[in-house]
């Protein structure tokens, strides 16, 4: 049974992301056991669970990296499961996917790291470019180092690249996989504001997988938590924090 703390009911226009029982297996290992929940537009939903959860193969699922099993996943209005080849390609225009490592080409400029994603959008003139570049630099707040390569900068500063490389086709769904792993408590929080700062400058919808309690106090609208593949509890942060459930609580301690 899923628990649901602090939840409001808001109008289907307001949903960007509808997922409706769920399952991946891979193999005997089933990952995904009937996942249900919303995206709603313009939150920031952060997604809590152990290892071995899911939570980066929902995210996956969201954008076909991984086709699901069984059940219903729709995102802006795109049933993930029946589009084209093609249709996916331009859904995949409309939603960010930051992962882990930031997934910068190491023998490419910084510069040319986010030139390339723009480079093949027939929709953008050369022209305008460069100054899509240096305007997604500046979001993340690293307008000097466009012309670095990626082992020159730290592992905070690759993470913000990876980002603007990600903003630069203004996406309006986000997808972060652990933005702040590896990084140190001072960094974590700037990616965390940073997340926030990007939310609201692009009027972004985010789904935030992190094990960083702080990253999810900061940035959380809403949470759920997952748990041997299932939704066990969704919420506001504070909500969840207070629930008297040991398997709710035990993320908080």
């Amino acid at each position: 049974m899923q628990e649901i703390i602090d939840n409001k009911i808001v109008a289907n226009k307001n949903i960007v992301a509808n997922i409706e029982g769920l399952k991946k297996s891979f193999g005997t290992n089933a990952v995904l056991q009937g996942i249900t929940f919303q995206l709603r537009k313009g939150e920031n939903l952060v997604v809590l669970g152990k290892s071995g959860t899911g939570k980066s193969v929902l995210i996956k699922c969201m954008v076909g990296l991984i086709d699901l099993d069984e059940g219903k996943l729709e995102v802006l209005d795109q049933n993930i499961s029946e589009i084209t080849s093609k249709e996916l390609n331009i859904l995949r225009k409309r939603v960010g996917f930051l992962f882990q490592s930031g997934a910068l080409y190491d023998s490419m400029t910084i510069g040319d790291n986010l030139r390339f994603p723009i480079s093949r959008v027939k929709s953008i003139k050369k022209e305008d470019i460069e100054g899509l570049v240096k305007e997604a630099l500046e979001n993340v707040g690293l307008p000097d180092v466009i012309n670095k390569m990626p082992s020159e900068l730290s592992g905070g500063m690759r993470k913000r690249v990876g980002l603007a490389r990600t903003l630069i086709l203004k996406p309006e769904i986000m997808l972060y996989d652990e933005p702040t792993t590896g990084l140190d408590p001072i960094t974590s929080k700037e990616i965390s504001t940073l997340i926030l700062s990007v939310r609201k400058k692009y009027q972004t919808s985010s789904i935030i997988i992190t094990h960083d309690m702080d990253c999810a106090r900061i940035v959380a609208d809403r949470v759920i938590i997952l748990d041997q593949g299932k939704v066990i509890a969704e919420g506001t942060y504070e909500g969840l924090k207070n629930s008297e459930k040991d398997n709710i609580k035990s993320f908080f301690l």
